[in-house]
């Protein structure tokens, strides 16, 4: 009977090891995208130096390593800070703001932003938007750039759908026609593919490639446009009309951005 039940015990456990081991291999990292909209130089500094100084030596201490800071490259009335933070689970992302409470030196550090009075705020109000890693793209990657950082672009697209079946069909057209596959093989140095689960624009994907220059964008995307596997992807039937409307935003990355 003891035999038995310490043999019953092993499956069991082998049983576990397997189980999660099959858990991780199809875990998708999470990613938040947050967009600070600012009203004056004044804030725009502040929040710089909030990053810089304390979000990112914070994000990192709390083992989140990779955190990417961008401005457009065109200039409007109104200045825009983007942070992208990816996350390995959606428990890390749920329980980074208790880690940032806790962190004495973040709370230290961040205190001028942190502490700032309701009539003289540092920006106007900051966007979120909460985002699932595509499956044939399950976690982010830093770009493998030769140029200055002053002289990268980075392509951040959001591909809307007309309907929650159409955007389906889109994301599709990433994982199983291996749209993925085609930008891998075409060298334009993904950070990340991803569903958007929380935003503003639904139903929604989001995607950001990275180039060293304008031009080098310019021939990348021609030889994307160019190349026989799209032309066959693009003309099935069963991937028309999964995208209504596309946004495109060329960002700068900022001297102290990860990425």
């Amino acid at each position: 009977m003891r035999l038995h039940l310490v043999s019953f015990c092993f499956v069991i456990s082998l049983l576990s090891i397997t189980m999660n081991a099959y858990s991780k291999k199809g875990e998708r990292y999470y990613y938040q995208i947050k967009i600070y909209h600012i009203k004056t130089a004044e804030q725009e500094e502040r929040v710089n130096k909030f990053l810089q100084n304390a979000y990112l030596p914070a994000l990192h201490r709390a083992g989140i390593p990779n955190i990417g800071v961008f401005k457009p490259v065109e200039k409007d009335s109104e200045l825009l800070v983007y942070v992208f933070i990816p996350f390995t689970s959606w428990k890390q992302l749920e329980g980074i703001d208790k880690k940032l409470e806790a962190d004495n030196q973040y709370l230290i550090d961040g205190k001028d932003y942190l502490d700032a009075p309701y009539n003289n705020v540092p920006y106007r109000r900051i966007e979120s938007i909460l985002l699932k890693a595509f499956e044939e793209a399950p976690m982010p990657l830093v770009p493998q750039l030769t140029a200055p950082k002053a002289e990268r672009v980075y392509e951040l697209r959001s591909y809307e759908g007309p309907t929650e079946k159409y955007y389906r069909n889109k994301v599709e057209m990433f994982n199983k026609g291996d749209e993925v596959g085609l930008f891998k093989r075409l060298n334009f140095n993904a950070v990340f593919y991803s569903e958007v689960i929380s935003g503003s624009h639904m139903p929604n994907l989001m995607y950001m490639t990275t180039f060293n220059s304008k031009d080098d964008r310019e021939k990348h995307w021609s030889a994307f446009g160019n190349d026989p596997y799209w032309k066959t992807l693009s003309a099935k039937p069963e991937y028309q009309h999964n995208v209504s409307s596309v946004t495109i935003t060329f960002l700068h990355p900022a001297d102290y951005s990860d990425f």
